[in-house]
């Protein structure tokens, strides 16, 4: 089946019906990103979910300053969408870019939203998927944004060896709230704990 690794990652949290799939694939189309498209942009209307089948994806607000201020990233087999916009009905606060080129599984919020209401299974996908990703993974995370140093930050991010190669340099400072010169310095403290 078209899509399959799609529908087993959705699987993994809530196995969907043969006709809840046909349903949810009618709605879908496969999307090309170049690095540095943006999939939405702070201020307008979030209108889709993605599914990242290859590529990586940065999701980022902009502080006073200007700056961009990475959140999260998301590597191949994520869901990604800006949640809290698409419930709401509200404009995003975020920034989704691809940092690399992405082939993404497109669904529109609306009849995705419709089709919630029609399937059961699928609406218990979307739960457990919204408990383990929004709730059980992001709250430690927002401890950690408040009270790990940047220096621990750092290192729990390295410890995800495949993430960490792909990011540049300045959105790895920018997801640990810090300046590049601020993050060489930590780099150059790790290597001399080391030796």
């Amino acid at each position: 089946m078209k899509n399959s690794e799609f529908v087993n990652q959705i699987n993994t949290y809530y196995p969907l019906s043969e006709e809840t799939i046909k349903d949810l694939l009618d709605i879908c189309t496969e999307e090309y990103y170049n690095k540095n498209d943006l999939l939405l942009e702070t201020g307008a209307m979030a209108r889709y979910y993605y599914f990242l089948k290859s590529g990586l994806i940065g999701y980022y607000t902009i502080d006073e300053q200007g700056d961009n201020i990475y959140k999260i990233f998301f590597e191949e087999s994520s869901f990604v969408a800006s949640t809290a916009a698409i419930i709401k009905n509200e404009p995003s606060d975020f920034t989704i870019i691809a940092l690399e080129d992405c082939t993404v599984i497109q669904y529109p919020a609306k009849a995705y939203r419709e089709l919630l209401e029609k399937h059961h299974d699928l609406a218990l996908f979307h739960m457990h998927y919204l408990e383990k990703n929004w709730v059980v993974k992001k709250e430690p995370l927002e401890v950690s944004l408040k009270y790990e140093t940047a220096k621990k930050r750092y290192l729990q991010l390295v410890e995800n060896t495949s993430l960490y190669n792909r990011l540049k340099q300045h959105h790895i400072a920018s997801y640990l709230g810090i300046t590049p010169t601020q993050l060489s310095r930590i780099k150059k403290e790790i290597h001399e704990d080391k030796y």
